[in-house]
């Protein structure tokens, strides 16, 4: 077979090339060719179709993603924002905190171990790439029907790789969560968040500058693995009789990573890099690509020399590979055989590939022929930017009209308590201690709060006690019904979760996982979510530091919810002063924050109970999610509450339920005026907590809550303990033992995964 070498595309403009096969339009095909002034080569066909592809060009989303920028609130504490591998924060004391959340949804259908497992492997080369030391994973996951069989298929895989891979780096993980819906039967999400810790003058960017500098790749081998895997599987509808339905997935060596992260590490401490960039989706394609276009010159590239596993592969193949552990560094000549020296150190193969320009051309060489001659910036930021059209879908209205605040209630006490034992039992609310088992959380030592906490917490001075927490969530119900406000409201809880523990929400990072950019009724409900969240975030004052787009999730026809999950960040001055979740002491006086209605559209008791999806989800009042923070924040730093639990998914009863079983103590309730029993144990209102209050505290509690005019309802008390037969006695209505709560809340998914 004859070498496709630029000369030869320049000879042959008549050639026809397999571009439709690799994912590109026709269009797009022939922009590649005016580009160019040329036919491309097959090796630069390979780069412009990965590159181009949705899952790394946001070619559908660019055009509403450019509101986080236009919408960005002032933020002193951002140092890194979106357009780097991940955003960084200033969090105090000289330290800054990268995070990010990403997604990987289609491979982790196709092999569920390796696609969630490469998912936590990718997410952490990004946090590295960053200059931080990688300190704690989170994985949002949403499956389909938890009775299902081919969730059985699935989650023990998903579960499997993420709790394989996190455990071998010895990265503990703090948080999460877990949904079952039968809109995610053919197409799970898989997401998965890392958190970094740095010093500010540590901050590393993907950027090739300096001319005469060497680009070095290390870490693992290159193989055929993942060929044609996330760029283009996360690119387009499952569909059997596409070809790019079953590509090679990636798989991760969780102690390579470890390796390579150590080795990176030691390489930034002896101020050895000068840009660094992971190889993720597109590989080698992006590495180079993204290193030139953001410096300050070209790159010569020698193929030849890159290490490999297979030496079958073509140069298009080697281009296109996104074999896992893999890192592109660029360093000055006269430090080269330093950072080899350790890369030799921790095992790690690393070759110099090639060097800065001082021209403009990303140029790369096989067997002594130029292959590829292009502007690098054409094929890492000038893509196609579309303007899908998009429109609000006919059966919105009749959605919304379907109201769930009609369905029928339970009548009397008996009712009241079967709904309850049903709710807490039900998968989405039932405890995921058979899923979080499986994962480290403690590792490195580090870990204040993990899962079932509201937010995972990590000490990152031991000195000072500075933390920061990280708190991910998502309805994709709520945004089913309303997806401008159900992306306010996944900001809402996050941000309110990382509040009651103390912490202050300081950055957003976001995974927007939609359905098809080509369904003008998905591309609507794409546009109102991402209008909602930029919104939220400038009134919240957290600016989006980055995130992950997640289109195509869908089969056939069939879309998931509108799911965007929204990762809030927030800062601790002293992890000692943190809020749990679990009730801590027998005769605390139980209040409720903020003010209840009956709101119950998207909620977790009409699906429950009901199996109905309809109505309005609960209002967003922003500024009272801001006041609730403020309070949550001084009564944890002030020693006011010694518990705390935002109230979201199943309303106040599974908030109760929660932190009487994680404590092992009862409570006592009372319905408060103006409310019936079924609105106050099952409302969803947003802008509530729930907070045990040591009666030495009461009067300093209720007295802030007063003057900043936030709601505080006492509602009942902490009484009794587990092994001597405590209750959640909800007065005048019902009486559960906590041994009854425990057995319908702790069996459920272990019995379904079975």
């Amino acid at each position: 077979m004859t070498l496709d070498t630029v000369d030869n595309a320049t000879r042959t403009p008549d050639v026809e090339l397999p571009w439709a096969e690799l994912g590109l339009k026709k269009d797009e095909y022939e922009r590649v060719v005016e580009i160019l002034g040329r036919r491309p080569t097959g090796a630069e066909l390979a780069m412009y179709s990965v590159m181009w592809s949705e899952h790394c060009s946001y070619k559908s989303s660019k055009v509403h993603l450019r509101q986080f920028g236009e919408k960005a609130p002032r933020s002193d504490a951002l140092l890194v924002g979106i357009g780097e591998n991940a955003g960084v924060v200033d969090v105090g004391q000289g330290y800054a905190v990268t995070f990010k959340v990403e997604s990987h949804n289609h491979p982790s259908y196709v092999e569920p171990y390796q696609g969630a497992a490469t998912g936590v492997g990718g997410i952490v080369r990004d946090i590295i790439a960053m200059g931080a030391r990688p300190v704690a994973v989170v994985d949002p996951l949403r499956f389909g029907a938890a009775d299902h069989p081919d969730t059985k298929r699935v989650l023990p895989g998903v579960v499997a790789g993420i709790g394989g891979y996190g455990n071998c780096l010895g990265l503990p993980n703090i948080g999460g969560e877990v949904v079952f819906d039968a809109c995610y039967q053919g197409n799970p999400l898989v997401n998965a968040g890392a958190i970094g810790v740095m010093r500010h003058e540590d901050i590393h960017l993907a950027k090739a500058s300096g001319a005469g500098n060497k680009v070095i790749l290390y870490g693992a081998r290159t193989g055929g693995d993942g060929i044609g895997g996330a760029s283009i599987l996360a690119s387009e509808t499952f569909d059997d009789a596409k070809p790019s339905k079953r590509p090679a997935v990636q798989v991760g060596d969780p102690f390579q990573e470890k390796l390579l992260i150590e080795c990176t590490l030691e390489a930034f401490a002896e101020k050895l890099v000068v840009g660094i960039q992971d190889l993720g989706a597109a590989g080698l394609s992006c590495a180079t690509s993204e290193l030139a276009s953001n410096g300050s010159g070209g790159m010569h590239v020698v193929l030849d020399d890159v290490p490999l596993r297979d030496s079958t592969l073509s140069p298009e193949e080697i281009l296109m590979s996104e074999s896992q552990e893999r890192m592109c560094a660029v360093v000055e000549p006269e430090k080269v055989e330093r950072f080899l020296a350790i890369c030799e150190k921790w095992d790690v193969i690393a070759t110099v590939i090639g060097e800065v320009t001082d021209g403009d051309r990303l140029e790369i060489y096989w067997h002594g022929e130029k292959i590829v001659d292009v502007d690098p910036r054409t094929v890492a930021h000038d893509g196609p930017v579309y303007e899908r059209p998009y429109a609000r879908p006919d059966w919105q209205d009749a959605l919304q009209a379907d109201d769930a605040n009609k369905l029928p209630r339970p009548a009397g006490g008996d009712q009241l308590r079967d709904q309850v034992l049903r709710l807490v039992g039900s998968p989405n609310q039932a405890s995921k201690a058979w899923i979080t088992s499986q994962y480290d959380h403690l590792v490195q030592g580090n870990t204040v709060l993990a899962q079932p906490q509201d937010s995972g917490m990590i000490r990152i001075d031991e000195e000072s006690g500075l933390g920061v927490a990280l708190a991910t969530d998502g309805n994709g119900r709520y945004a089913k019904l309303d997806p401008y406000h159900g992306a306010q409201l996944a900001l809402a809880e996050a941000y309110r979760n990382v509040a009651t523990t103390g912490a202050r929400p300081l950055a957003v990072s976001d995974c927007l996982n939609f359905g098809s950019p080509e369904d003008p009724a998905v591309m609507w409900q794409f546009a109102e979510a991402v209008r909602g969240l930029a919104d939220a975030c400038q009134e919240l004052g957290t600016p989006v530091t980055g995130g992950n787009v997640s289109l195509y999730n869908q089969t056939g026809e069939a879309a998931i919810h509108p799911t965007p999950v929204v990762a809030v960040l927030g800062v601790i001055d002293d992890v000692a002063r943190r809020t749990p979740v679990a009730f801590q002491e027998e005769g605390q006086l139980l209040y409720l924050l903020g003010d209840t209605r009956e709101e119950f559209g998207g909620s977790a008791w009409s699906q429950v109970v009901h199996d109905h999806l309809g109505g309005l989800p609960p209002q967003v009042d922003l500024e009272r999610e801001r006041l609730l923070a403020e309070i949550l924040i001084a009564a944890s730093r002030d020693g006011m509450a010694d518990s705390a639990h935002d109230l979201s998914d199943g309303g106040l009863v599974q908030a109760v339920t929660e932190s009487a079983l994680l404590g092992g103590k009862g409570a006592r309730l009372v319905v408060p005026d103006g409310l019936d029993a079924f609105t106050f144990l099952f409302s969803e209102s947003a802008g509530r907590a729930l907070v045990a209050v040591p009666r030495s505290e009461e009067l300093r509690f209720t007295d802030m809550c007063g003057a900043r005019g936030l709601p505080a309802t006492r509602i009942g008390v902490v009484d009794g303990r587990e092994e001597d037969g405590a209750v959640v006695e909800v007065q005048g209505e019902f009486s559960l033992p906590l041994t009854e709560l425990r057995t319908a809340h702790e069996t459920t998914i272990p019995a379904v995964l079975a």
